[in-house]
């Protein structure tokens, strides 16, 4: 009788397990992706990164862990800088610039305000210039506000060195992030003006919405026809938008928690520009064009702090 009590309680107890860490995986599944994306500008590596935790939380013993969220955080920390090391070597070989990889967002991601400015593609671009360590920490401490105890032991520092490391990294994202950061009204106006200037082909009405040294990049990875270097200027950006608008159909969304277009040929997606926008100009542009980064742009990915 005792072993046969023995043998039917068992599985019970290992699906309760389960259930206690699936349920604790899926609830806090898009904070995880959203760090690991933040970290990474991936969302391919991103979901890499969460398989890896995933594997790794269900071998610990939850009677060990205090706070699940924290832990869960730590895990994809570690796995993300993993990634991010890999990823600097990648993109060494990179044909052309690299731009992060878009996401098509829900209207409530441009409603918390902190939040879309981390995920714009203008912030990630700024985030690229940090050092892998300086990355996470700037990720962890200013977008989702952990302590510096939790943050150094993500990263296997201690507390004093984290609060360094993260006044660095402030200090250097400050310098760098957009001079005048742009209202959503502001910022849908401008990008509306656009599309009116590209699609008509009016060449001034274009000029006049673009910065005098507005930066159009195109990443199209080797794979598709992108320009290899940076278009600098404004009238080098616009001779380069009209050579293409005739062949254009031009969908307004939401990328990254800004407006931006979504450009189709022939019905299918081609191309989604995002902006940079600062004082009412347009100071940069960035044209994803590598069909390998564009396969998160057919349903919304929900972003969580």
């Amino acid at each position: 009788m005792s072993d046969r009590t023995r043998d039917t309680s068992e599985p019970v107890a290992r699906g309760d397990r389960m259930d206690s860490v699936t349920q604790a995986f899926v609830t806090h599944r898009n904070l995880l992706f959203t760090v690991a994306y933040e970290m990474l500008g991936s969302a391919a590596d991103a979901e890499d990164v969460l398989q890896e935790t995933w594997l790794r939380w269900v071998g610990v013993d939850l009677d060990t862990v205090r706070d699940q969220r924290a832990y869960l955080v730590r895990i994809t920390t570690r796995q993300a800088l993993s990634h991010l090391r890999t990823l600097g070597r990648r993109k060494e070989s990179y044909v052309g610039p690299w731009l992060p990889e878009p996401l098509l967002t829900a209207p409530d991601v441009a409603e918390d305000v902190e939040l879309a400015d981390s995920v714009s593609m203008a912030m990630l671009l700024v985030l690229e210039t940090l050092t892998p360590t300086e990355r996470a920490v700037f990720v962890l401490r200013d977008v989702f506000d952990l302590g510096y105890d939790e943050i150094a032991e993500a990263i296997d520092k201690s507390p004093a060195a984290v609060r360094q490391i993260a006044h660095r990294a402030r200090a250097h994202v400050a310098a760098r992030r957009p001079r005048g950061v742009a209202s959503a009204a502001e910022t849908r106006r401008t990008v509306e003006a656009f599309q009116r200037a590209v699609e008509t082909g009016d060449l001034q009405r274009l000029l006049d919405i673009l910065a005098p040294d507005v930066v159009l990049l195109t990443d199209g990875g080797g794979v598709v026809r992108a320009a290899l270097a940076p278009v600098v200027g404004a009238d080098q950006v616009a001779h380069v938008l009209g050579r293409i608008a005739a062949a254009m159909s031009l969908q307004p969304t939401q990328v990254n928690g800004d407006p931006a277009l979504i450009v189709r040929l022939g019905g299918e997606i081609d191309t989604v520009m995002a902006m940079r926008i600062d004082d009412g100009l347009i100071t940069g542009l960035y044209a994803v064009r590598n069909p390998e980064k564009l396969s998160h742009l057919e349903r919304e990915t929900t972003l969580r702090r």
